[in-house]
């Protein structure tokens, strides 16, 4: 079994529970999700099974869309709702200060990983150094929030603010801290309450079905994942080179290239030769899937 299921993950499961689930339903080891989500969120998580593992990364890479519940006036150590709360104020902002604020946040900036988080630092996640209390400095990664939106009414209730944003990003955004800085700019503090992943690349949550839910017959193969790279169907010569990871001329005027059998079956994505631009070279083999 080779290909990619589109879950709805629920609330209070981590992604790694989702994976271990699809490995023992399916019977096979090979089995990667394509960008963490947090136990408390809920939405679009995409499982790669058998030799489609090796298509993890690009899928990773594509653009997310979440819906997220903001709660300003609280502080809390994970920078959401489970955490335990560091401080809390009061809250005096109008809609249009808020509004607006909420609209600066779109474009690109150095973003603050979560100490509570799983990048790794010298072969150790984060979560880990917070969790022994070790202090670290927290690395910063260049994300882009390409579209945000308020999608909700903005509620006003025991001296804080609650409301929901809308937001399409780039690949290593965390919500969490996109949530943080917001209220950082409009002079608060502020946590995300919930969060769902309604968007990865192409696939919508109305695509994702609930882990009880799928069978063999939701399995998406590498021929439909792979959509925007150039599909070429090879002939006998050529899927012998492309199978032995050959180098081959670059006549197709295109910095990366889909290899495909006439059947449907993928072999390979291939990308410039760095050394030689006339050229393409094994980027992902995935050997007739």
């Amino acid at each position: 079994m080779n290909g990619l299921f589109i879950i709805n993950k629920k609330a209070g499961c981590t992604s790694r529970d989702v994976v271990n689930d699809i490995s023992r339903m399916f019977h096979d080891k090979k089995v990667g999700h394509t960008g963490t989500l947090d136990p408390l969120a809920s939405g679009v998580l995409l499982i790669c099974i058998g030799r489609a593992t090796k298509l993890v990364d690009y899928l990773t890479f594509k653009d997310k869309e979440y819906i997220a519940e903001v709660e300003l006036g609280t502080q809390t150590d994970t920078l959401d709702k489970d955490g335990n709360i560091i401080k809390e104020e009061i809250v005096d902002l109008t809609d249009d200060e808020i509004i607006y604020g909420i609209k600066n946040m779109k474009g690109t900036y150095m973003q603050e990983v979560p100490k509570y988080s799983a990048c790794k630092i010298n072969g150790k996640k984060l979560y880990e150094y917070a969790r022994e209390n070790i202090d670290i400095k927290l690395p910063k990664r260049e994300v882009t929030i390409y579209d945000i939106s308020l999608v909700s009414d903005i509620v006003r209730k025991n001296n804080k603010i609650n409301f929901k944003i809308k937001c399409l990003v780039s690949k290593g955004t965390y919500i969490r801290s996109l949530i943080n800085d917001l209220a950082s700019s409009l002079n608060t503090i502020g946590i995300m309450n919930d969060l769902i992943r309604t968007k990865q690349g192409k696939y919508k949550i109305e695509d994702a079905k609930y882990i009880d839910e799928i069978s063999e017959n939701d399995l998406i193969s590498a021929y439909d994942i792979i959509d925007d790279i150039k599909k070429i169907i090879v002939d006998d010569t050529l899927k012998k080179d492309i199978l032995n990871g050959k180098i081959i001329k670059n006549i197709y005027d295109e910095d990366k290239v889909l290899f495909v059998t006439n059947d449907k079956k993928v072999l390979a994505i291939y990308k410039t030769y760095q050394k030689d631009a006339d050229y393409l070279k094994p980027d992902i083999m995935l050997g007739g899937i």
